[in-house]
């Protein structure tokens, strides 16, 4: 891959909408729809839709609960594996904090 393609990529991923702390569960929700079907400017990827439907359950979405499961239906057990470590890795960064 050439310096100008590695740019392009970068650039694109740099632009996708991407979770916030300022997020709450039912924004959180909206943005997994984005990413479970491809709209929005979001690529369709099951596993960043399962980790946003993740985090968006824990920020009190009840949809997302229900997507999230369906979700598992239609993903390989790595995905699923994936996408808990990516919400983990925000959890870790402070975008969604537990609830005590």
């Amino acid at each position: 891959m050439t310096a100008q393609e590695t740019a392009h990529v970068s650039e694109e991923a740099a632009s996708l909408p991407l979770p916030t702390p300022e997020m709450d569960g039912d924004a959180l929700f909206q943005l997994g729809m984005m990413y479970s079907s491809g709209s929005g400017g979001c690529p369709m990827d099951r596993v960043s839709a399962h980790m946003i439907f993740n985090l968006a359950a824990m920020k009190g979405s009840v949809e997302a609960r229900v997507y999230r499961r369906e979700m598992s239906m239609e993903m390989e057990r790595d995905e699923i594996a994936e996408a808990q470590r990516a919400a983990r890795r925000y959890i870790d960064a402070g975008v969604v904090s537990l609830a005590a």
